[in-house]
């Protein structure tokens, strides 16, 4: 009985000790790592004011005339809205091969914004034209129009609430069915400062993820507070040659995947965030319009 008892309490401590050792051989990252999605149930999570860069998992080709303003994955496509006048759109693309699928063009008058998914409608912006559109999600036919005080810049939608920015530090928020304002919420860094120049829009995981105009981050922002969760670096991502940064962002919730593109660039990328010690030094991006 001694000896069963020795052999047992050995193989506990065995296991025990190399379980230990294969906890401590896992790298300081891994949560940020590819893996089976409940193992990355809380991939985007960071402390407050984290900074983050990206590392491309894959990258698959973009039409390099597209001037990016939104973009969403859904039902295994990416939809695309574009902008600049006369060349607008609104395109469902075959993530593989970058081939455009469905293609709806807006009248040269429109310079087309960002596009939100929300109960099996698109709904579009329009960046200075005061008004902002809805279709039919499978075959793009235009359903309606509503109007829009501002500038429309990005959209969203976290399931309730359509979320909108308009280039200010505000986000305002609006009712899915009647496209009425029903709030608004300021956006603050950690030091209460205002952050403005908010682009194009991403709810991921109980985050809004945005583009910040003219900069190479992307804020990670609390829908309820406004406060800046974190930031996203992408200095290093490849450009179009006008140099135009990065508006455009989309997320898989099924594959915890997020893919980020630009205006004019000549990929999209997949990819996985990655943590940093503080802020790299950033290049400031030029552009004709938000």
């Amino acid at each position: 009985m001694n000896r069963l008892r020795l052999v047992f309490t050995s193989l506990v401590l065995g296991g025990g000790l190399g379980f230990f050792f294969i906890t401590a051989a896992t790298p300081p990252d891994s949560a940020f790592l590819p893996a089976a999605p409940p193992a990355r149930a809380d991939v985007w999570k960071a402390p407050v004011e984290a900074h983050c860069g990206v590392r491309v998992v894959r990258a698959y080709p973009h039409d390099p005339e597209a001037f990016t303003q939104g973009l969403f994955y859904q039902g295994g496509y990416l939809y695309e809205g574009t902008g600049l006048y006369g060349k607008s759109s609104l395109r469902r693309l075959d993530l593989a091969s970058g081939r455009i699928v469905r293609i709806r063009r807006l009248s040269p008058a429109f310079f087309g914004e960002g596009i939100a998914s929300c109960r099996n409608r698109i709904i579009q912006l329009t960046w200075r034209e005061r008004v902002g559109f809805v279709y039919d999600l499978r075959t793009f036919r235009l359903l309606g129009r509503f109007p829009w005080e501002g500038e429309g810049w990005g959209i969203t939608c976290d399931g309730r609430r359509l979320i909108v920015s308009d280039g200010t530090d505000r986000l305002r928020f609006l009712d899915p069915d009647t496209h009425r304002p029903i709030g608004s919420l300021s956006v603050r860094d950690r030091e209460g400062r205002p952050v403005a120049r908010l682009n194009e829009l991403e709810f991921v995981d109980g985050e809004i993820f945005a583009n910040v105009w003219q900069t190479d981050r992307v804020a990670r922002i609390c829908p309820k507070t406004g406060r800046i969760a974190g930031w996203i670096h992408l200095p290093e991502l490849e450009r179009g040659p006008a140099g135009e940064g990065p508006n455009g962002i989309a997320y898989d919730a099924s594959g915890k995947r997020l893919f980020i593109t630009g205006k004019l660039w000549p990929r999209i990328y997949e990819v996985i965030l990655t943590p940093l010690a503080g802020p790299p030094r950033s290049r400031e991006t030029g552009g004709a319009a938000p």
